[in-house]
């Protein structure tokens, strides 16, 4: 590996100079009354100047003070020929306590401004109010907000957006540190990129598709990337499924929070797989900085390769992607990391937990809802669309069921309780229902085979009630009357 160059100072670089220019007289002093005559030599000769490398001479005075002060200190010859620093070096004596305060206010307001807009309206700020006293120039007010970590940084967001502001006092009021997972599949990110390079729909028109990629956290090994046309809760589920089928279930998945990422049925099957969902906060791209770290390897391999080509299209554009990410980007050595991706991903502590299969991925991936079922014909509504329940399940008044918003074709009704899938339900069919046929109800309860029997006597709960009435001893509280029936009752 190539040496590294060491770099000085400029009070360094003089305090070297100095030393090389008079050390000789200290490695082999001269004879007793010689010393004026070597002097006298040195300051005959021309020297590089050690910061703008031109031709120099040096006084007699100033070798013999150089020589005497480097013959005084005996442990630091050098250090001693170092420039004395002033004694308020650092400490910008030019802007005053309350100029200072005014331009933290003013940069805490607008740290997107230039320097030279905070030193415009600094000064119109001074002559505003004559207490914050005269505003240096240009070079003292940039030395100042340089030295006290007052750079310019684009705003995060909008002003007036509380996620803007919160972004604002969390990256103010901490550190912002890289980060790496110890184990491999620990944790996952995933994000969605939108693509230079434009392919030729089945439409026949030109769009930019969007790239889903998705990163282990440890190894960057690249689990799944795959271009669409949209970004969707469909399109995450189909490209996370296939990331999870591959590599196996990760402990956790990083994701920004855009809709499709905290859909209903994004979380819920996370959830369900027991893979941690974490955020990243709102206008603030650098948590999840090995993401866009990626796409920059993207733009700058995959799509300045792809340029040439006009006819792409979408199958076109995904296959020479997938070979990219498996045969150069998997394999080529990090310069983080010292390893390639594949490497470390294959031999290093995995924490992985076994992928269950592609229909329970898809069961996984569904939000649960909770729906009154109507009493007239046992069904419920989803999306404009009825479902008939069956009849083992018409006396429940809500029912819990199990769908992906853009699949309404599979829908399960689930129990409430344990989140159980029970069975699956159908869409109502009326020309079916229109031939007459009906299935027989389901009994709730079992009941014996025998047909039910005609009611014997009273109920029980009348005759106590006589009884009691008649232990009372009371009168009866009617008055008896004998009618004779009318012909027309005798009749009927």
């Amino acid at each position: 590996m190539p040496k590294e160059t060491e770099v000085f100072r400029g009070d360094e670089r003089w305090a070297h100079f100095r030393f090389s220019v008079v050390g000789p007289l200290l490695a082999s002093p001269p004879p007793r009354g010689d010393l004026c005559c070597e002097l006298q030599r040195l300051a005959s000769k021309r020297w590089r100047h050690p910061i703008t490398q031109e031709w120099v001479r040096f006084g007699l005075s100033t070798l013999e003070r150089w020589y005497y002060v480097s013959l005084k200190e005996q442990q630091d010859p050098v250090g001693a020929l170092k420039r004395r620093r002033r004694h308020d070096s650092g400490t910008h004596p030019s802007m005053s306590p309350k100029l200072r305060e005014a331009l933290l206010v003013q940069y805490r307001e607008h740290p997107d401004w230039t320097y030279q807009l905070h030193v415009d309206n600094l000064v119109v700020r001074s002559e505003n109010d004559l207490e914050l006293g005269s505003v240096p120039s240009y070079q003292s007010v940039c030395r100042f907000m340089r030295a006290h970590g007052l750079f310019r940084r684009p705003r995060r967001g909008p002003w007036e957006s509380p996620g803007a502001r919160k972004a604002e006092e969390r990256f103010e009021t901490r550190e912002v540190r890289s980060y790496e997972s110890e184990y491999v599949n620990a944790l996952w990110h995933l994000d969605f990129h939108h693509g230079s390079v434009r392919v030729l729909s089945s439409q026949g028109k030109w769009v930019y598709p969007l790239l889903l990629g998705i990163l282990d956290d440890h190894s960057r090994l690249c689990c799944h990337i795959q271009w669409y046309l949209t970004e969707t809760a469909e399109i995450l589920v189909h490209g996370l499924s296939q990331a999870f089928l591959k590599r196996g279930l990760p402990r956790a998945l990083m994701t920004d929070n855009g809709s499709a990422m905290i859909a209903a049925e994004t979380e819920a099957g996370l959830k369900r797989l027991g893979v941690l969902h974490e955020t990243t906060l709102p206008y603030s791209p650098y948590q999840n900085g090995k993401q866009e770290s990626f796409w920059g390897h993207v733009e700058g391999r995959l799509a300045a390769m792809l340029k040439g080509e006009k006819d792409l299209s979408l199958a076109m554009i995904n296959e020479a992607t997938l070979a990219w990410v498996e045969m150069e980007y998997n394999r080529k050595r990090h310069s983080e990391t010292g390893a390639t991706p594949i490497h470390r991903f294959c031999h290093d502590k995995d924490v992985a937990r076994r992928c269950p299969s592609a229909h329970d991925l898809e069961r996984a991936f569904t939000a649960e809802v909770a729906r009154t079922q109507r009493r007239s014909d046992g069904t419920i509504s989803l999306g404009g669309v009825r479902f008939e329940v069956p009849s083992r399940y018409a006396h429940l008044e809500r029912v819990a069921v199990r769908f992906a918003s853009w699949d309404l074709s599979v829908v399960y009704l689930c129990d409430p309780k344990d989140t159980r899938v029970l069975c699956r339900l159908y869409p109502q069919d009326k020309h079916r229902n229109a031939e007459g046929r009906r299935a027989p109800r389901e009994p709730v309860l079992a009941v014996p085979d025998e047909p039910p029997s005609s009611p014997s006597g009273m109920a029980p709960l009348l005759r106590k009630l006589i009884a009691q009435y008649a232990a009372t001893g009371l009168p009866p509280a009617y008055l008896p009357k004998e009618t004779t029936p009318s012909k027309e009752n005798e009749s009927s």
